[in-house]
């Protein structure tokens, strides 16, 4: 990963013109998101942006704590949008380093860019030795920060995910693997309703940490052989079902969801599974479907009555409404809970860069039953995706072509000019 340069310790004071005359040496770290990723058909473009990520990775030993952040953002943002398998191979353990630092030594901004950057870092490694080192370094780290009551909630929040997606890539140890669910669960149990004289959860400002850690602990279930699953579906039954009555309307969409996938898995394996409160339960998610309280927000009440009905759905009538991802010429159909919450896990993280991971990530082909990746030739692939400046070249040329047609047609001695 390039020699390291002595630094001074960290601090949180501003960039100084110093600091920010190096960074200006390197594109800006947000550029790598604004667009999807192009084809890389000549080896100096390929090392152009090698040559950025280098740079960015010195930068994470910068004093400065925004300049730390920007490179981590940096770095993510390139490995989100392209896939350099090679390029971080070579440079994980300085990577992950980088990363256990700023976990440390950083506030909460810098601790969710790093976090942020392990996930897409197991990501890209996929499973396998080196992302279970990556794991075995961080975890601990990442396991104390979400349980650290003084640390932020923004940066809890975040290192939840990455524990959850990082233990779901990477664990070939089932204890560590029990011990990452139950880190999760005794974070989100927290909303469970403990008052039987109350009918609502009201949201806390960890809520946000627990909606997280929910979905992290969902995700890993997916992975659980059986008979954890079952110990698992036996406790949370009963008691996911009081988060329907959260305010917080990211809250009762996030149990709705985790219980339909816990139906999905429960009759996965027992096809005659049987749910004692089944009718209260109905009735809960019907009144969600169809909520009309005027103190709610028009858009949360849209967002929360469209997934409430999917739902109900597949509670009450075992239905999935299937779902197409299209991704260059080959398109994914989303036909169960699991595979959306995984898909919707994963997609969160690496946003536009989806597309093209689900493309030539071999990790997430596998994941989702793809095969293989297509192999495209160039010319194929430059013909489904032009550069931002060919667009631009294009758009521009094909307004100056309507913009002299309308002259022509408003007045005739432009043609006369034609020939001057």
């Amino acid at each position: 990963g390039g020699q390291h340069r002595n630094v001074q310790p960290f601090s949180d004071e501003d960039a100084s013109i110093e600091t920010m005359s190096h960074c200006s040496g390197y594109s800006d770290p947000s550029s790598f998101a604004e667009d999807e990723p192009e084809v890389l058909d000549e080896e100096g473009t390929q090392e152009d942006l090698e040559y950025k990520l280098k740079g960015f990775i010195d930068l994470t030993l910068d004093k400065s704590a925004k300049t730390r952040q920007a490179a981590l953002e940096g770095i993510k943002n390139a490995l989100a949008s392209k896939m350099l398998y090679e390029f971080i191979l070579e440079r994980r353990m300085t990577l992950t380093d980088s990363i256990e630092r700023c976990l440390k030594k950083g506030k909460s901004d810098e601790q969710r860019a790093a976090a942020a950057l392990a996930s897409v870092l197991c990501i890209q490694l996929g499973p396998g030795i080196e992302s279970e080192e990556v794991l075995k370094t961080l975890g601990p780290i990442l396991k104390k920060i979400i349980c650290d009551g003084t640390a932020s909630i923004q940066a809890r929040q975040t290192c939840a995910t990455c524990f959850g997606v990082c233990c779901f890539i990477a664990t070939d140890d089932i204890t560590e693997l029990y011990s990452t669910l139950e880190c999760l669960e005794n974070i989100f149990t927290k909303s469970y309703l403990k008052e039987k004289d109350t009918n609502v959860i009201c949201s806390t400002p960890n809520t946000v940490l627990h909606i997280s850690s929910l979905l992290a602990w969902t995700l890993l279930l997916t992975i659980c052989p059986i008979s954890e699953v079952k110990k698992k579906l036996e406790v949370h039954f009963h008691k996911l079902p009081s988060l329907l009555s959260s305010d917080d309307v990211n809250m009762r969409i996030a149990a709705g969801e985790s219980l339909a996938l816990m139906f999905e898995l429960a009759r996965g394996m027992e096809s005659d599974f049987f749910y004692e409160d089944m009718e209260s339960l109905t009735q809960m998610l019907r009144a969600l479907a169809t909520d009309g309280n005027k103190h709610r927000a028009k858009v949360d009440k849209r967002k929360q009555r469209s997934v409430f009905r999917d739902i109900l759905r597949a509670v009450e009538e075992r239905d999935f409404p299937t779902e197409t991802v299209k991704f260059g010429p080959e398109r994914m159909y989303i036909d169960c809970w699991v595979k959306k919450h995984t898909y919707d896990t994963f997609k969160e993280i690496l946003g536009s860069g989806m597309q093209y991971h689900l493309q030539s990530n071999e990790f997430l082909r596998n994941v989702f039953e793809l095969g293989p990746p297509v192999m495209l030739d160039a010319a194929t692939l430059k013909t489904m995706k032009i550069s931002r400046f060919e667009r631009h070249l294009y758009n521009s040329a094909a307004f100056k072509a309507r913009t002299k047609a309308r002259s022509k047609c408003r007045d005739k001695r432009a043609d006369v000019g034609e020939f001057f």
